[in-house]
Formats: C-alpha cells, sequence, structure tokens
C-alpha cells in the first residue's frame, strides 16, 4: 500500500470512528449511567468486534452480499429493528447511578460479546467495513485485509473512548435522576436520527 493510500485511510477511519453513530452515541450513555471504566467491555468490543467484522467482509462476505441483493434489505430491517430496540432500552431504563448501590436498576453496559455482536447490526459498521474493503483492499488479499483491519482497531478503540470519557465527564452535571432520565431519553431520541442513513440508501 503507498504512503498516500495509507494516510488516506488513516483519515478515513479516525473521520468514521471518530464521528457521531449508534457505537458513540451508546458509549456516551453509558459512560454517564454507568462511568468510564464499567465501559471499556463495551469499547474494546466494539474496537476487536469491528476489525474482525473487515477481516471477515474482505474475505468473502462482501461478494455474497454482492451475490444476493435482498440480502441488503433484509438486513436493514434487522439493522433497525434491533437499533429501535436498543433506543427503548436506553430510554426506559432505571438510572442506577442515582441509587445507593451502583449495581442496581433493570440496565447494565454492554458486555464484550454484546458489543462485538452489535457492529452486524450497526448500519455505520457496514458501511464503514464496505468501504474499506472496497476502496482499500480491492484486491482482497488477506495482507491488505489484515492492514485495513489492523489501522481501523488501532485508530478506532481510541476514538471511541473520547466518547465514553464526555458521557463520564457529563454525569457531574447529571446529579438527579429527572436529569439523568432526560439525558437518556434524548440520546434513545439521537440513536434513532443516526438511523436515517440507512432508512433512506442502501449499505
Amino acid at each position: 500500500m503507498s504512503f498516500e493510500l495509507l494516510t488516506a485511510l488513516c483519515l478515513y477511519a479516525f473521520v468514521s470512528s471518530i464521528t457521531p453513530g449508534p457505537n458513540n452515541l451508546m458509549l456516551m450513555a453509558s459512560g454517564a449511567n454507568f462511568g468510564y471504566q464499567r465501559t471499556i467491555p463495551h469499547m474494546l468490543g466494539v474496537g476487536i468486534g469491528f476489525m474482525i467484522m473487515i477481516v471477515l467482509i474482505g474475505m468473502g462476505l462482501k461478494q455474497l452480499f454482492d451475490a444476493y441483493p435482498l440480502s441488503h434489505q433484509i438486513l436493514k430491517v434487522v439493522s433497525i429493528t434491533y437499533l429501535l430496540y436498543l433506543a427503548y432500552k436506553i430510554a426506559v431504563s432505571t438510572v442506577p447511578k442515582i441509587k445507593e448501590n451502583p449495581e442496581d436498576g433493570d440496565a447494565n453496559p454492554l458486555t464484550f460479546f454484546q458489543a462485538a455482536l452489535f457492529q452486524w447490526v450497526n448500519p455505520k459498521a457496514w458501511t464503514m467495513a464496505l468501504t474499506a474493503i472496497s476502496v482499500y483492499s480491492p484486491s482482497a488479499n488477506i495482507e491488505s485485509i489484515l492492514l485495513v483491519a489492523l489501522i481501523f482497531g488501532g485508530i478506532n478503540l481510541p476514538s471511541v473512548s473520547v466518547w465514553t470519557a464526555l458521557g463520564q465527564e457529563l454525569s457531574r452535571f447529571l446529579t438527579n435522576e429527572l436529569r439523568l432520565k432526560v439525558f437518556n431519553v434524548s440520546m434513545a431520541f439521537l440513536l434513532i436520527l443516526s438511523m436515517y442513513p440507512v432508512m433512506s440508501a442502501s449499505f
């Protein structure tokens, strides 16, 4: 991979990782509700899960989806349905940090495996992965696929951690149940808004 192409890939990885999307909005909500430390498995699941997604798409899943266009529409419906469910869970969850025991409440941060699996129903992740493979690894050889995955892994984790830290800082303001409830409902609404691109276009 040429230096120019590598630089462009790094820039694409940074911009696509740091900008708002389902992962970052959910991480900010988790940082506000559960704190940075309890959200670390969620962050690792996002970063490592997305790396695995890039590798698998590069090694054949992209060709499978190209061969069966209907699969795009099925995936879109599944993704939207699941994101609506997550938005509902964020909006109606009780507020564990306001309680005497922070482990109380009906909400918990996503686990590593839940966050990793979430990438497969995350419309932004699909767009990022398909674009990365199509543009920066058109030959689809294993070396270039792994390079793309490693660059995303190295850039994605610091980027998403910023959103978690931002959420934790916001928790200083969210000092009563009403404020945190308003925040959670707002985050759920923004999560729904983040689906607009996939509702109006294919992956």
